[in-house]
């Protein structure tokens, strides 16, 4: 009770002493579109969220980049979007938020089944980790505006490991009250993935981005990504997972963005 209070408190006080500027907002919701969708109601309580995320998260930049307000504010509009209705508790994992110019090319290792090790480096737009820090390019956050029509959003995609990632485990499933909701999960999520897999395999173009296919544990925030921005292709193509997802996210973006 005492804890709560507290941090209420603490809140206000963080809200009233450093707001984002109302032109910056309004500009951030002025790039991005599935952003500028929300009601009014839920835009402020975004806002909140946003500024309290920047209070409680450190940024750095990497590679010469200096993280200003533009920056941060992007990221951090995005990041609280999928925790609208979750809450920012959802994110106490990890406080580190480092932002490079445009894509780092990361060495990688691989064993094969006969122990071989295999060396290859891998582009990555961004990257989560357990208990932080959370990697992302800053070209990739400035365009996701003009990215959305094709369920692309890379602030998205790894915040939503973030999620995943809550109980300790990466398995393409946060955690969830309940074996029975469990179940229903996995389900409702490996039947999608393997029917983008089957898309794929069979030559035939799908709407979700094909990285998707690599595995559950990045199937979840590669549709995740489709169900905040482009919430309606997402809807008509994998109506059961968008049901599953607004039930856990408590949002329904389609609607949102059927009116407009």
């Amino acid at each position: 009770m005492i804890a709560r209070w507290w941090r209420r408190r603490r809140d206000a006080q963080l809200l009233s002493r450093r707001p984002i500027p109302p032109a910056l907002w309004d500009a951030t919701l002025a790039r991005y579109p599935f952003l500028a969708a929300l009601d009014i109601e839920p835009r402020a309580r975004l806002q909140t969220l946003a500024t309290l995320f920047l209070a409680r998260k450190e940024f750095a930049g990497a590679g010469g980049l200096e993280v200003g307000d533009e920056i941060a504010v992007a990221v951090a509009a995005q990041a609280c979007l999928p925790v609208l209705e979750l809450g920012l508790a959802a994110y106490d994992g990890f406080v580190g938020i480092v932002v490079h110019p445009d894509e780092v090319v990361a060495q990688r290792e691989v064993t094969d089944d006969d122990g071989v090790v295999h060396q290859y480096e891998e582009a990555l737009a961004g990257e989560a980790m357990e208990g932080g820090p959370v990697m992302l390019s800053w070209r990739d956050v400035a365009e996701a505006g003009a990215s959305a029509a094709e369920g692309y959003n890379v602030v998205i995609h790894e915040f939503v490991h973030v999620l995943d990632m809550a109980d300790g485990m990466l398995d393409g499933m946060p955690p969830l009250a309940g074996a029975a909701a469990r179940r229903h999960w996995q389900q409702v999520v490996q039947a999608a993935h393997h029917r983008l897999c089957r898309t794929l395999e069979e030559g035939r173009e799908g709407f979700l981005d094909p990285y998707g296919a690599e595995s559950v544990e990045e199937f979840f925030p590669v549709a995740a990504e489709a169900f905040f921005v482009a919430p309606l292709a997402l809807r008509d193509e994998y109506p059961v997972l968008y049901e599953l997802f607004a039930g856990y996210f408590r949002q329904d973006p389609a609607a949102r963005h059927a009116g407009r």
